[in-house]
């Protein structure tokens, strides 16, 4: 099943809040403990693009405006 959505995060602008992956219905982002931003800042990232539905919960969430939700539309049925 294609994705219906994508998550792009602005790591420099991100805190690591955790707010969205909490807000998250589908559980397709997380907080990478493994690295951080330049701020020295752990960061949200989208682990399963697949689970994404464009809700957009995370990006309203958001306290630094650090995320993008893209809807993906579904391409109309050309008539025969």
């Amino acid at each position: 099943m294609p994705a219906k959505g994508y998550v792009e995060i602005d790591i420099e602008r991100c805190k690591g809040c955790d707010l969205c992956v909490l807000s998250c219905p589908t559980d397709c982002l997380a907080l990478n403990i493994s690295d951080t931003n330049s701020y020295g800042l752990y960061y949200a990232y989208l682990k399963e693009e697949d689970d994404c539905i464009a809700c957009m919960n995370c990006s309203v969430i958001c306290p630094d405006a650090a995320i993008t939700v893209y809807k993906k539309e579904d391409q109309p049925k050309q008539r025969s």
